[in-house]
């Protein structure tokens, strides 16, 4: 039976989704969400600080058709969503120069979106199973029941995250439209490594910063060595961008050789590396931990790689571990100015389930926020 409901339904409860709810009128939209509580992946996002933006916002920090996500963000930017937060009490402190987070807890955002779209009817613990249209209606069926409305919006996320829910009843949506995806993988992921790199397994618990060039990008900051291979922030980043193939690590961003040959200390203590990682790497190198003024010309040679250490990662830690999930729908079948999909009229897609992946530091926050504005300008302008 079905039950004649709001005049839209938005599918999923995360991010882009309460703020579509925050931003539309009082009693227009009903959130269908799986978990029993909304905004579960916002909880436990950086940290569970959650890195909501970033000051230095733009179309080059993120993977997808720059011409679609533009007048998103440039129609709702990091300076509108302050703004927004601020005018409801909460100012997210900056930090690491331009990452905006939380300032005690993650649930100080997720309070603020679940006040804001309290006008909307809620329902947890439902599953969403299947979309159709029949002329003018949507029929959204679900584990309880069949919803119906004029326009609904997919805003139900990636894989990341199993273990909160996640799932790929957007893809799954999408597709029985007509729509096409674009390949999904995990992202914002820590990488697996080959035999050769093992002895990064023996160093799991140690950081160090450094610098990673991969496919004409740089992604600088703490790379950590773990259980698995490798992850920290500049891994996360690098990730976004690894396919497969080959990565190089700068693992002396700020180093000299110069250094090297005019000092008497040890090369462990000269190297600005933990000390267990600079042994490490001498075993593989086959050097000695000698003074450096005892360095022969070939034997700092071998050191060379330490600025460029050139390998293919095997894979990654996957969607367990992944703070985002690349890929998705594809944007040419979206209306960038809408979020409407250009095959099925009042369809509407936003947020992660999009081909629309930003880099580590609040982006993909932003995405979800600007999006999810940009929907609700076009339904209550219809």
């Amino acid at each position: 039976m079905a039950s004649m409901d709001k005049q839209l339904i938005i599918i999923g409860g995360g991010a882009s989704a309460l703020m579509l709810a925050s931003l539309l009128p009082k009693n227009t939209a009903t959130i269908i969400e799986s978990n029993p509580k909304l905004g579960a992946k916002i909880l436990i996002s950086g940290g569970g600080k959650c890195n909501i933006t970033n000051s230095r916002m733009g179309l080059a920090y993120y993977l997808a058709d720059a011409t679609f996500i533009e007048p998103s963000l440039r129609g709702f930017d990091e300076k509108a969503l302050l703004k927004w937060l601020g005018e409801r009490k909460l100012f997210p402190v900056l930090q690491k120069e331009t990452q905006y987070f939380c300032k005690d807890s993650a649930k100080e955002l997720l309070a603020v979106l679940l006040k804001e779209s309290a006008k909307q009817t809620l329902l947890g613990s439902e599953k969403v199973l299947e979309v159709h249209k029949r002329e003018e209606m949507f029929y959204v069926k679900t584990d309880k029941k069949t919803h119906t409305a004029r326009s609904v919006v997919i805003a139900s996320g990636g894989l990341s995250y199993p273990i909160l829910g996640a799932s790929d009843i957007g893809y799954e949506i999408a597709r029985s439209f007509g729509h096409t995806l674009t390949n999904t993988a995990p992202a914002l992921v820590g990488l697996t490594v080959q035999k050769e790199q093992f002895f990064f397994k023996e160093l799991s618990g140690v950081s160090c910063e450094v610098k990673i060039d991969i496919a004409g990008k740089v992604c600088e900051g703490a790379l950590l060595f773990a259980h698995k291979g490798i992850s920290g922030p500049a891994v996360l980043d690098a990730s976004l961008y690894w396919e497969k193939g080959k990565m190089s690590i700068d693992f002396l961003p700020h180093f000299s050789w110069q250094t090297l040959l005019e000092s008497k200390k040890q090369l462990s203590s000269i190297l600005p590396l933990p000390k267990r990682v600079t042994k490490a790497f001498l075993v593989q190198f086959e050097l000695q931990d000698k003074p450096c003024n005892q360095l022969s010309k070939e034997e700092i040679q071998r050191l060379y790689p330490l600025k460029a250490y050139s390998f293919a990662p095997a894979g990654t830690f996957g969607y367990t571990k992944a703070e985002v999930t690349k890929g998705g729908v594809n944007t040419n079948e979206i209306d960038k100015l809408s979020m409407m999909s250009l095959k099925t009229q009042g369809l509407y897609f936003i947020g992660e389930v999009l081909d629309v992946t930003g880099r580590l530091g609040g982006y993909n926050f932003q995405w979800a926020f600007s999006s999810a504005y940009t929907c609700a300008q076009h339904i209550k302008g219809e």
